[in-house]
C-alpha cells in the first residue's frame, strides 16, 4: 500500500470512529438528554441514512471538482458537525447534528475504496481494498472500546470531540494525496455514470444483497452494546466488549486478501453469512459480556470474509463507472443500516433484544445463499471482452 492510500486509510479511519461511536453509548446519551433508547436509535437512524444516501451526490461532486477535493471538502464539514453533536440539548438536535454529520463522513470511505481500486494492479485489487479495511476496523475498535469509556468517565460528548478532531486532521493530511486524472466527461450527460450502474443487472442484484447485508450485519451490530449494557454491565464494559469487532475485521481482513486467489469469491459470501448467522443465534440467547465478545468476534470475521467481498465486487461490476457503483453499493449497505435501527428500535425499547438478533440469524442464511449464487453466475465484462 502507497503512502498516499494510506492517508486515504486515516480519512477512513476518521469516519469509522464517528460512525462506531454512538452504538455504545445509546444508554449513556439517553439518560443524559432524558430521552428514549428509541429517540436516540432514531439519531443513530438518520446517520446511517444520512451516510448511505448523500454518497451518490458525492461521486457527482467528485466528478466536477475532483476526487481528494470534495473528500477534504467533505471532510471539513463533517469536523463542524460533529463538534456540533456535543451542543445537543434534545433528541430533534442530537437527530439534526447526526444528520448531517452522517452525510459528510459518508464520503471517506467510498472514495477511498475507488482511489484503492483505481490505482491498484487487478491482481492485488481484493488484498489491497481488505488492507485499506485494516483502517476501518481499527476505527471500529476504537471507537467502540473508546467511547465507552469516554462515556462513562468524562461523558459522551467528549467522545464527538475527539472524532471531529480527527476529521479535522483527515481533511489536512489529504492535501498531500495526488488528484486522480478528471474522468472523460459523459457524452449523456453528469447523471451517466448512475444510469449505467443500475441498468445493470448484476449491480442491481447485488445493491439489493448490501441493503439486506446493511439491515441484518450492521443493524445487529448497532443494537448489540444496548443489549450487553441491559444485562446490567456498565458503558464501558459494552463498548470494550464490543470493540472485539474490529479486532476481528483487523485480525481477518489480511487472511481474506491472501486467501482470496484460492477460495471462490461465493465461498467466502456463504462462510461469512453463515459465521453472522451463528453470531445472531448466539446473541439471541445471551449478551453477557463474554458471550458478546463471542458475537463481536463472529460478526468480524462474517465483515472481513463476506463484506470484503461484496465491496470487492461492487469496483467491478460497472468498470466505466467504479465511483458510481461504489458510492451507490454504500449508499444501499447505510440505508439498509438505517431501516433496521429503524426496525429495531421498538423491540429494543421494550428489552425484546433476542426477538431482533433471531430474526437476523434466520434472514441471514438465505442472504447468504443467493448472494453466492449471484457472485458465482457473475463473468467479469473485462474477462469476457479478452
Amino acid at each position: 500500500m502507497t503512502r498516499h492510500t494510506r492517508l486515504l486509510q486515516f480519512t477512513a479511519l476518521a469516519s469509522t470512529l464517528d460512525r462506531f461511536a454512538m452504538p455504545p453509548m445509546l444508554l449513556a446519551i439517553s439518560r443524559d438528554l432524558d430521552i428514549p433508547v428509541s429517540g436516540v436509535a432514531s439519531a443513530a437512524g438518520a446517520y446511517f441514512l444520512a451516510y448511505g444516501l448523500v454518497q451518490p451526490l458525492w461521486g457527482l461532486i467528485s466528478a466536477r471538482v475532483g476526487v481528494i477535493r470534495s473528500l477534504r471538502l467533505a471532510m471539513l464539514v463533517a469536523a463542524v458537525a460533529t463538534a456540533g453533536t456535543t451542543l445537543a440539548v434534545d433528541a430533534t438536535s442530537l437527530v439534526a447534528f447526526r444528520l448531517v454529520a452522517g452525510g459528510a463522513f459518508s464520503a471517506a470511505v467510498p472514495t477511498a475504496l475507488f482511489y484503492a481500486g483505481a490505482t491498484a494492479a487487478p491482481g492485488r485489487r481484493h488484498r489491497d481494498i481488505t488492507a485499506l479495511m485494516s483502517g476501518v476496523a481499527l476505527g471500529t475498535a476504537g471507537a467502540t472500546a473508546g467511547a465507552g469509556v469516554l462515556a462513562a468517565t468524562v461523558g459522551w460528548r467528549s467522545a464527538f470531540l475527539l472524532t471531529g478532531a480527527t476529521a479535522l486532521v483527515a481533511c489536512l493530511v489529504l492535501g498531500r494525496v495526488p488528484e486522480l486524472p478528471a474522468p472523460r466527461a459523459a457524452a449523456d450527460g453528469l447523471f451517466a455514470p448512475l444510469r449505467a450502474v443500475l441498468r445493470s443487472r448484476p449491480a442491481r442484484v447485488l445493491l439489493l444483497l448490501a441493503t439486506v447485508e446493511g439491515a441484518l450485519l450492521m443493524g445487529a451490530l448497532t443494537f448489540l452494546p444496548a443489549a450487553v449494557g441491559a444485562t446490567g454491565s456498565g458503558t464501558a464494559v459494552a463498548g470494550g466488549v464490543t470493540a472485539a469487532y474490529g479486532v476481528a475485521v483487523l485480525v481477518c481482513a489480511p487472511i481474506v486478501g491472501r486467501v482470496q486467489q484460492r477460495v471462490p469469491a461465493a465461498a467466502l459470501i456463504v462462510a461469512g453469512a453463515g459465521l453472522a448467522a451463528v453470531g445472531c443465534l448466539l446473541a439471541a440467547f445471551t449478551t453477557a459480556p463474554v458471550a458478546a465478545a463471542v458475537v463481536c468476534l463472529l460478526f468480524g470475521a462474517a465483515w472481513a470474509s463476506m463484506h470484503s467481498t461484496l465491496q470487492t465486487w461492487a469496483t467491478e461490476v460497472v468498470p466505466e463507472a467504479g465511483l458510481a457503483s461504489v458510492s451507490l453499493f454504500a449508499c444501499a449497505l447505510f440505508t439498509g443500516s438505517a431501516l433496521g435501527a429503524v426496525a429495531g428500535g421498538p423491540p429494543v425499547e421494550a428489552g425484546r433484544f433476542g426477538l431482533v438478533f433471531g430474526v437476523a440469524a434466520v434472514l441471514l442464511v438465505p442472504l447468504g445463499v443467493l448472494g453466492a449464487l449471484a457472485r458465482s453466475r457473475w463473468r467479469s465484462p473485462v474477462a469476457v471482452r479478452s
